[in-house]
């Protein structure tokens, strides 16, 4: 039994680690395919990084938002990593039954921490099986996260930690006996009832008992290694490895996830000049070879646990996109064109082969069609029946909501990989659905998706009986005022979202808050254009309105954009809020790109600290049941929770309840990634989807904070009045509009509250 148990453990290990080790430098090899990244992005602040690292390890501070199966993943993670001497001392007991390690095989708090650990992994295993077992997508459908995970690959892995635990505390069990255990001791405190059982065994049926384990337990480790270094692309596995570079070089060193703002478009690791592109360039992502080498490890590291399917508005809503799915369509593309890609092959910008026959000679038939793919493509879209990587209806589903990035445990960049490849096909290809077009048409003649005028912007200002100051009109800059309100294109143009700035407005002057807006001079921030992919577009507006308001706000620009100090004014003090969640995010987040750097607050913010300093005293009672919808840009871009929340609280009368899915498990109105202006073919419209998980409660108001949100959420509650799905009281309304109708007298309140329920009808 030892001879046997010496060769096919010796066997076994020689091919496992051969094949791992070939595996990590493929994976390496593969990995550096991709572009590079801007200097210093992705290795920046690297105390921070290491901190960020060691506490989403550690405190498993990613994982742990699941309960349970946080739990239990932690015991298993940190079992896989510290029980590796457990298989030097298997490697002894093959060639001496009873050895221990030397030194610190005796050492009581190393035996109880193996022990503990090994107990534990194998308990969490146990437990992140049931879990599986019980959320099949057999019994659950689409509802399940694991529909579209290789199952093999999971079970795999589950089972082989499963018999190493096992093996793990059978052999302590039998160690126990050998060394002749008569009572209990700590140091098996798990394994003691074993140690008792191996006892009646003889001496000789001991020695051969562990021989057989320590080959199963090390045979079972090496059978592992050898399918992995088989399967480069069995992520569900290599995760083990990659998951801690892919964290490391996250995005935000500080351990913020990849959310707020989009990065700039990059070509061979630089910024592109809009101004003066290269005549190289690339725009966006056609190959896969054109994501960023963090892009490359970000589809190696995905686990399969479809955490970000769970919760994606368009996979809940019967639509093809899973982000989970994506990331695992773009993994196996890049793994199986590998081949090609590291002989030397690609394509230049007209499509023309750039590699050598000598170079390809010897790359299998697979890579050379997989090569042949077109990234984005129907299922016709290849000659060779391959079909696209990805559906365009895949990449035209994302509303860019940031719940797949909010959950992922490995911190993949979704977004940034979907807008990516929006770039190439919207500036390039000129291929993205055609109702969109109107928009971004709008955007390029007058500044707003709506093609209306300039003049249109200060309609709403004749509506209000107090004076709303124009910059350029009533004040020269913005050195006279404490805020610039940023009204936005919504707030100005589209009917429901104008009660919300006109209630925003009132509440400012109530509060005595000096403020100003931009008016007819005021462009689209370009949060639409930029989702959708037009990054050119984006850049024009941006730049338009950051030389704008650097100019209101008391700065003098050359005509480099940057300032003049002899002719500089008095500056203001540099703050806007806003009313809209996407103007808010693109100004705070987005153009500090484009050289304008502003404190920027959220209208709810603001409210919020005017409620607290007693400048607006809520009084009288808006009774009923509300309940609040998270916007998606406000909450998981910016994590503004709490604010909107205290407004709801500080009024008389309302009893708030929250919708199953909120914060930062919210659910997506619809309209975010350019969505607003698209048509919702197929599946169940997100809006609908999340007005039913709201008229659930039977509420009398759905509040939000944004205008897209209230739009979004007034249709779907409009449609269902009509089927006679929902009450005709029910009423969706910004805050500041409850804030409002409670600060006022209660005649003018009762007033406020008639003109909300008719905006909603």
């Amino acid at each position: 039994m030892q001879l046997a148990a010496i060769i096919v453990s010796l066997v076994l290990t020689a091919v496992g680690v051969a094949l791992i080790s070939l595996a990590v430098a493929q994976i390496f090899r593969f990995v550096t395919l991709g572009q590079p990244v801007p200097a210093g992005s992705r290795t920046n602040d690297r105390v921070a990084r290491s901190t960020t690292l060691a506490r989403e390890f550690v405190g498993h501070t990613r994982m742990n938002k699941w309960g349970v199966v946080g739990v239990a993943h932690w015991f298993v993670a940190v079992g896989f990593l510290t029980l590796g001497l457990t298989i030097v001392n298997a490697y002894g007991q093959l060639f001496k039954a009873d050895w221990i390690l030397p030194w610190i095989g005796t050492w009581l708090p190393y035996e109880v921490y193996t022990e503990f650990i090994a107990a534990l992994t194998t308990l969490g295993i146990l437990t992140l099986i049931v879990i599986r077992l019980l959320n099949l997508p057999s019994r659950a459908g689409r509802k399940s996260r694991f529909t579209g995970s290789t199952a093999w690959q999971a079970y795999f892995v589950e089972y082989v930690v499963l018999i190493i635990g096992l093996a793990i505390l059978t052999l302590r069990g039998l160690e126990g006996a050998l060394h002749g255990v008569g009572h209990y001791e700590a140091a098996y405190f798990v394994s003691y009832p074993l140690v008792a059982a191996f006892r009646k065994m003889s001496t000789g049926s001991l020695q051969n008992t562990v021989y057989a384990v320590a080959m199963v337990k090390l045979g079972v480790t090496m059978i592992w290694a050898i399918v992995l270094g088989l399967h480069t692309n069995m992520s569900v596995a290599w995760h083990r490895f990659l998951a801690f570079p892919n964290i490391w070089f996250k995005r935000n060193a500080d351990g913020q996830v990849a959310l707020g703002a989009l990065q700039p478009m990059v070509s061979g690791g630089v910024p592109v000049n809009f101004e003066d592109p290269d005549e190289d360039d690339q725009f966006g992502v056609s190959q896969v070879e054109h994501f960023s080498w963090k892009g490359i490890l970000d589809f190696s590291t995905c686990t399969e646990c479809g955490r970000c399917q769970s919760q994606c508005p368009a996979w809940n809503t019967g639509k093809p996109l899973s982000p989970k799915l994506l990331i695992m369509s773009l993994r196996d593309h890049a793994h199986a064109k590998a081949p090609y890609l590291l002989a030397g092959g690609g394509k230049n910008a007209e499509g023309e082969e750039t590699g050598t026959p000598e170079q390809l000679a010897g790359v299998p038939a697979a890579a050379l069609a997989e090569a042949e793919r077109p990234l984005i493509g129907t299922a016709e879209a290849a000659p060779n029946g391959l079909g696209g990587v990805i559906d365009p209806d895949v990449l035209w589903s994302c509303t860019t909501c940031g719940a797949c990035v909010e959950q992922c445990p490995v911190d993949i960049e979704h977004i940034d990989h979907i807008v990516d490849m929006r770039r190439y096909q919207v500036m390039i290809e000129s291929s993205f659905p055609s109702e969109a077009g109107t928009m971004l048409k709008n955007l390029e003649k007058k500044g707003n998706p709506w093609g209306l005028p300039k003049k249109q912007r200060l309609a709403w200002v004749k509506e209000v009986t107090f004076e709303v100051p124009v910059v350029g009109e009533d004040i020269e800059d913005l050195t006279e005022v404490e805020y610039l309100y940023w009204v936005g294109c919504a707030g100005s143009l589209e009917d429901r979202a104008k009660k919300t700035t006109k209630a925003f407005a009132e509440l400012l002057h109530i509060a005595g808050v000096k403020f100003a807006i931009m008016g007819g001079d005021e462009n689209c921030t370009g949060d639409s254009a930029r989702r959708l992919g037009n990054e050119f577009l984006f850049q024009q507006l941006g730049q338009e309105n950051v030389a704008m308001l650097n100019t209101a706000f008391g700065e003098s620009l050359e005509e480099d954009g940057s300032v003049d100090p002899a002719n500089r004014k008095p500056r203001a003090s540099k703050k806007i809020v806003a009313t809209c969640p996407h103007c808010f995010n693109t100004i705070a987040n987005e153009y500090p790109q484009l050289g304008g750097e502003y404190e920027v607050v959220h209208h709810t913010q603001l409210l919020q600290h005017l409620v607290d300093e007693g400048k607006l005293v809520p009084v009288t009672p808006v009774e009923g049941l509300i309940t609040y919808h998270d916007p998606c840009y406000l909450g998981r871009h910016n994590k503004v929770y709490t604010p909107p929340r205290e407004i709801i609280a500080a009024v008389p009368g309302l009893r708030n309840e929250e919708m199953h899915r909120h914060k930062e498990r919210g659910f997506c109105c619809g309209a975010g990634g350019a969505r607003m202006w698209m048509e919702e073919r197929i599946g169940k419209r997100v809006n609908n989807e999340r007005v039913d998980e709201a008229l659930s409660l039977n509420p009398d108001i759905i509040s939000t904070a944004c205008p897209f949100c209230l739009v979004m959420l007034s249709d779907s509650v409009n449609g269902k009045k009509n089927d006679g799905q929902a009450k005709e009281a029910l009423q969706v309304v910004d805050v500041s509009q409850l804030l409002l109708q409670s600060v006022k007298a209660p005649a003018d309140a009762a007033e406020l509250s008639e003109e909300a329920a008719a905006g909603t009808a």
